[in-house]
């Protein structure tokens, strides 16, 4: 892998433009579900999970009862798995009912953040400190079909971030955002987790790795919070394409459309002032863009909820 990529730069930089003028806090966990055919996102500070349907341009959202960091889309499409900030827990979309299913990092001043499937349907997520200034005492953990949370064995992070997977399943990618670098690691069927490297570093003056998502081509897509755009790198590290963001903080990405042809981008206003949000002023929207590559369909966590809201879902 390339530690300090080369870059590509094409003559036309495609633009990105607002899709829902949200006014999120701190949008993050972009996820297009394809059977309904609807985009989700959640609000982290503001604690509520977002859906939009670009079919009438609708949008609803459901509070939550702590701050919301990542999801899951289930197999039953009307559960998700939920990353709260403090633990984690199956919600009933047309219920609204919660079953926790394990606490997250009792004891230490960390949150869940960043989270993805991997293709054999396993949740991976990651944690952040939430202390000032950040110390690297996170960690990065699996949730099993039988809900069973293992860590894996990679270096603690501050901030996890930029969670996805190659299209064959066989290679990880994270980031730890201060470093300014994206990692990769061999990703077994079994989940055996090795080979751990720099994958990528970022080289414009300005921004952090954030969310990620993976094309059909094997490409990453990064939003790089701080820096107005989402960078592609093919998968030697090396900057293929980047898309214009029109916000300062976008967060998270994913490919959706009936042909994965769209890419969804959230964004943020934490952190930011008066004077900057009014210069600002579509921060914490969700963003679209058409560019020239097409995504995969999202993986679906494969474990199921116990007891009664296992039996209340038929």
């Amino acid at each position: 892998m390339s530690a300090t990529p080369r870059t590509q730069h094409t003559q036309h930089v495609p633009r990105a433009s607002l899709a829902v003028d949200a006014k999120c806090a701190l949008g993050e966990g972009a996820t297009w579900c394809a059977r309904s055919g609807r985009f989700y996102w959640t609000d982290i500070e503001g604690a509520r999970l977002w859906r939009y349907d670009p079919r009438d341009g609708r949008s609803t959202n459901w509070a939550m009862p702590e701050r919301l960091a990542t999801f899951a889309l289930c197999d039953d499409e009307r559960v998700l798995l939920l990353g709260l900030a403090t633990r984690l827990a199956f919600f009933d979309l047309t219920t609204g009912e919660l079953q926790p299913i394990v606490d997250i990092e009792p004891g230490l001043s960390t949150r869940v953040n960043d989270g993805r499937c991997d293709r054999q349907g396993r949740f991976v997520f990651g944690t952040k400190d939430e202390a000032s200034p950040v110390q690297a005492i996170g960690g990065f953990y699996r949730l099993g079909h039988d809900l069973a949370l293992e860590r894996l064995p990679l270096p603690s992070p501050a901030i996890s971030n930029s969670i996805a997977f190659s299209p064959d399943g066989a290679t990880m990618y994270y980031c730890d955002s201060p470093t300014r670098e994206i990692r990769a690691c061999d990703y077994g069927i079994d989940g055996h987790v090795s080979n751990d490297r720099v994958f990528t570093r970022l080289t414009d003056a300005s921004g952090e790795p954030d969310g990620s998502t993976i094309d059909r081509d094997g490409g990453l897509w990064n939003a790089q919070w701080g820096g107005e755009r989402v960078v592609r790198y093919d998968a030697t590290g090396n900057e293929t394409e980047r898309v214009i963001v029109p916000t300062a903080q976008p967060s998270c990405v994913a490919f959706g459309g009936a042909q994965l042809g769209t890419l969804y981008v959230t964004s943020a206003r934490v952190g930011l002032d008066a004077a900057a949000l009014a210069r600002d002023p579509l921060a914490g929207g969700v963003f679209v863009a058409t560019p020239a590559r097409r995504g995969l369909p999202e993986p679906v966590f494969l474990g199921r909820p116990r007891g009664s809201f296992a039996a209340s879902r038929g």
